[in-house]
């Protein structure tokens, strides 16, 4: 299953304990993270309650802008992502970024992507 869904986007200081204070802050809140992913001085991140996320991280003087990325569910195997992606590539779609999480559980992993063209990417994977 692919869907469209947003994710903020937020601007960390490179130094200690930023990433711990981030997820501090909206863990005090009760705002659970359900992916992350961090690259040198940003953090993407998709929760649940995203409209308080976004007032909190505000509040404390994050700088943060929310982008429409890609979820796609997969199943947990080789080859998964590598069809997913070659689909994407095959059309012309670039995919500037990409972080997943993993369910033992249910065999399952969903994959977040930046992509070039969301609407375009969206008629190709059937979303």
């Amino acid at each position: 299953m692919v869907e469209r869904i947003t994710e903020i986007y937020v601007i960390l200081e490179n130094k200690p304990s930023q990433l711990g204070d981030l997820c501090s802050f909206l863990a005090e809140n009760e705002i659970n993270i359900d992916a992350i992913g961090v690259f040198h001085d940003t953090a993407k991140l998709v929760v649940q309650q995203l409209n308080k996320a976004v007032k909190v991280l505000g509040k404390l003087n994050y700088t943060t802008e929310l982008r429409d990325v890609l979820k796609a569910d997969l199943e947990n195997r080789p080859g998964a992502l590598a069809e997913l992606t070659t689909k994407l590539g095959d059309e012309g779609i670039n995919i500037e970024y990409c972080y997943g999480t993993l369910s033992h559980k249910a065999n399952a992993v969903s994959i977040v992507l930046d992509v070039s063209d969301i609407d375009r990417a969206c008629r190709v994977l059937g979303a």
